[in-house]
């Protein structure tokens, strides 16, 4: 089973390039962050064709969280638990069931946080907080689980062209950092990590300046599995190219296979 990750800037704006990179790459799951649509205004009909079940968390303009399965979407819920008072649309969970084994599957597009210090960067720390407190109720099912999407966290200075550039940046900041980390110690895997070393491997480059043409770009997409999803993980890959292509999102997809 191929489960992809996919901030795409905007569903309207995208269609066509995530029609295409679907048809391509092929993935059962889709998770796509920033869809910048009410769960009504949501082109439907395009992913159906396709074989896709689809389930949204939509908000007008900003934010916005999709799955897109090829398998039945069961137990879908919306909204990260731990402040009913956040009307924010940043994620999306649900359980898909494979021919070996379930995963719940979490979409998250987490809060840019700039500017910094601020009340955007203590409501990325805070949303952060509420995410760790999830990741620890699912560890306790002691079920498969991935938590994907947009971070918007720059884990190390590898993670940059130029890291350089981003020190005082909500993206790269310590606190950042530091939660990032908390999340991966709690005995999750990062998905591209156990798989590829080194710098130089991104997934969003900034539409301004020239950065893709300089490759100047940060790694913020990231999987973070469960024990029992990382049992089940055989490969993990950046969809970089498709950022050379018309009208493409600033982020490119990120995928992980896995024997389900």
């Amino acid at each position: 089973m191929k489960i992809a990750s996919f901030n795409i800037n905007g569903i309207k704006a995208r269609l066509p390039a995530l029609l295409d990179w679907l048809d391509e790459a092929q993935p059962d799951i889709a998770l796509l962050q920033e869809i910048k649509s009410v769960d009504e205004g949501f082109p439907h009909e395009p992913f159906e064709e396709r074989g896709y079940n689809v389930a949204t968390h939509g908000q007008k303009g900003f934010n916005g969280v999709a799955i897109l399965s090829k398998h039945p979407l069961e137990d879908v819920s919306r909204g990260l638990p731990g402040d009913d008072s956040d009307v924010q649309a940043r994620w999306i969970e649900a359980t898909v069931v494979g021919d070996i084994a379930a995963m719940r599957v979490c979409g998250l597009y987490l809060p840019n946080g700039n500017p910094a210090p601020g009340p955007k960067y203590d409501y990325k720390l805070s949303w952060m907080r509420r995410l760790e407190a999830r990741a620890r109720d699912l560890l306790d099912s002691e079920e498969p689980f991935l938590l994907a999407g947009d971070y918007n966290v720059i884990p190390q200075d590898e993670d940059a062209k130029r890291p350089e550039a981003w020190r005082e940046d909500a993206l790269a900041l310590p606190d950042s950092r530091a939660a990032f980390r908390r999340l991966v110690n709690l005995g999750l895997t990062e998905a591209f990590r156990a798989r590829v070393q080194g710098p130089g491997h991104y997934t969003f480059w900034d539409y301004q300046a020239g950065a893709w043409n300089r490759d100047d770009g940060i790694r913020i997409d990231h999987f973070l599995l469960s024990p029992q999803a990382a049992d089940m993980m055989t490969d993990c890959g950046i969809d970089k190219e498709i950022r050379a292509r018309e009208k493409p999102s600033d982020h490119v997809p990120i995928w992980v296979t896995f024997d389900l």
